[in-house]
């Protein structure tokens, strides 16, 4: 009774998408606010998916986690409740393994090596991964390298030794984090200011702009600049709006999402330069330089427990490594 309730009310919310005009609106959820750098990439893939479509398709796009966490905007588009989502590789390892192979620290040996691994084949084979789950990726923007930030610099993995470092709810996040000595701590983003604020964690870790358009520079004193992960935002729509789609609205989407995913790049790390010049010298944030290599030394275990879960996770993290 409860899955035929639930395909229903699924089918009522994506009819209820579709204008009297035949255009249809897919709604896509995401936790950051209208002046993030994705949130604006998004909307470039809105702007070029109705230009490309004649208007027949429209992506109205709801910031700040106004239809749900990330987590349960990404359970509303299982269920096909919800068009479309932005989740990142993070999270979405528990809904599909693929994505752990990107989650790993260090896996990535530079900026260009990343690009090179999200905009070819391997990057396409990952957002294609999931369609047995009930959606499909339809774009990565990469939100730059996530370091550790708290009250103290982090310089080495015996600073973190102890420290509640809040994680997200990522097996991958995790696991790093007991390697390099600290205590993980899963809290939702929306929660993350107030916990750092009152000592309920110690530190965090993400990229730069959290500094500021999340004002978390308001809480930390140090930025440390250890980049361990490279893990990209993910743009995810619903197998019920894929597959409602023509095939040249489909080719229209994912052109969209490319020409959206070239701009972002270019856009990216000015606004990750502005955020680390804002948050020294607006918020006084010291920022530090870190030697990295005792930090990949201390998470290099992951790649070879990680590999051994499948052959498949196997043969990708092969495939990333030799993609440089």
């Amino acid at each position: 009774m409860t899955k035929t309730f639930t395909t229903a009310l699924s089918a009522l919310a994506l009819a209820a998408s579709v204008g009297a005009t035949g255009a249809t609106t897919l709604k896509l959820n995401h936790n950051n606010p209208p002046d993030h750098p994705v949130h604006i990439s998004m909307q470039i893939m809105a702007d070029r998916v109705a230009e490309l479509t004649d208007g027949e398709i429209k992506i109205q796009i709801f910031p700040n986690a106004q239809l749900g966490t990330q987590r349960e905007s990404m359970e509303l588009v299982q269920n096909c409740a919800l068009e479309m989502a932005r989740s990142n590789a993070s999270e979405l390892e528990a809904f599909e393994e693929s994505y752990s192979a990107l989650n790993l620290p260090y896996i990535f040996s530079s900026e260009e090596h990343f690009n090179t691994v999200i905009t070819g084949d391997i990057g396409q084979d990952i957002l294609n991964s999931s369609v047995d789950q009930g959606f499909r990726g339809v774009a990565f923007y990469t939100e730059g390298a996530r370091s550790f930030y708290a009250q103290k610099p982090i310089m080495s993995p015996a600073d973190l030794q102890g420290v509640k470092v809040r994680v997200q709810p990522s097996p991958s996040a995790i696991r790093m984090v007991e390697l390099l000595g600290g205590n993980p701590t899963p809290i939702s983003w929306g929660e993350l200011y107030s916990a750092l604020q009152q000592g309920v964690v110690d530190a965090a870790e993400n990229n730069p702009t959290a500094l500021t358009t999340a004002r978390h520079g308001e809480v930390v004193s140090d930025f440390s600049l250890d980049e361990h992960t490279m893990i990209p935002s993910v743009v995810v729509i619903s197998n019920c709006a894929w597959d409602g789609m023509t095939a040249e609205q489909q080719k229209a989407l994912q052109t969209a999402a490319l020409d959206s995913m070239a701009a972002h790049r270019k856009a990216w790390n000015a606004a990750s330069d502005a955020a680390i010049e804002e948050a020294k010298t607006t918020l006084n944030v010291n920022v530090h330089m870190v030697d990295k290599a005792p930090f990949a030394e201390a998470v290099l275990p992951m790649h070879e427990e990680v590999a051994a879960k499948s052959e498949h996770l196997a043969d990708l993290i092969d495939r990333i490594k030799a993609a440089q």
